[in-house]
């Protein structure tokens, strides 16, 4: 069992953990993160909008190095998401590396950026790594919906996706040296998971919630998955 963690900076450069780039959606601040300061948004209440709100009135926004010390105690394999500040994302977790090295038999960095797994590969080879993938990305949003209404626009941003999807396919994750590959759950197959292992691949599918969903992946697919919930039949990801 693991725990995803997703990494990014304040203003003035700490690492702390946020899924977006502003705050408002889950704490009870406002603005971009990279505008506040580490004593900004250790004010901040990351819990404010969950619906267990009450329970956790006192929670502060974690740093890196106080999520993973929590990670670790629970015997928890972590999944760094690192969404982009590849240098200083890398210099952040060698330095974790270095202080503790069984995050070298539990942990994997990954990213949509390859310039993040390459970076973080060569300052320590033996970090274990996976890109991460949706196709599409680019032109359509998750549910379908073209991001471009000029036809110009979305064709070029179509084109660029394709390119993206045959390089990470073809070459980037061989380069990159990459452990593992997180695809959108929509995209696994038995024929992609076996393609996968072929080359010493491991696939991980995200976000898989429903029960029905879990089932599937543990079951048919045999492919480990990324969820919102192990307890709860959440509503499907998209």
């Amino acid at each position: 069992m693991g725990v995803e963690l997703d990494l990014e900076f304040t203003a003035d450069g700490v690492p702390v953990l946020m899924h977006d780039e502003t705050v408002e959606r889950t704490t009870n601040g406002s603005g971009r993160l990279s505008d506040l300061t580490f004593d900004e948004i250790r004010k901040l209440n990351p819990c404010a909008k969950h619906k267990l709100w009450h329970k956790c009135q006192n929670e502060k926004v974690p740093t890196l190095r106080e999520a993973v010390v929590e990670s670790m105690r629970h015997n928890l394999i972590i999944y760094f998401d690192v969404k982009g500040h590849a240098n200083q994302a890398v210099d952040a977790l060698k330095q974790l590396y270095q202080e503790f090295p069984t995050l070298y038999d539990n942990s994997v960095v990954c990213s949509f950026t390859p310039d993040v797994v390459y970076k973080m590969r060569q300052a320590d080879k033996d970090v274990v790594t996976a890109l991460t993938h949706r196709p599409w990305l680019l032109s359509y949003l998750g549910d379908g919906t073209p991001r471009f209404s000029a036809f110009w626009k979305h064709y070029f941003y179509v084109m660029v996706d394709i390119i993206i999807d045959w390089s990470l396919h073809s070459f980037l994750w061989r380069l990159c040296g990459v452990s593992g590959f997180l695809i959108q759950k929509d995209f696994v197959s038995p024929e992609y998971v076996s393609q996968w292992a072929s080359k010493g691949i491991h696939v991980v599918a995200w976000t898989v919630n429903t029960f029905a969903e879990k089932s599937y992946y543990e079951n048919v697919l045999e492919c480990s998955y990324i969820t919102d919930s192990l307890l709860e039949d959440c509503e499907p990801h998209i």
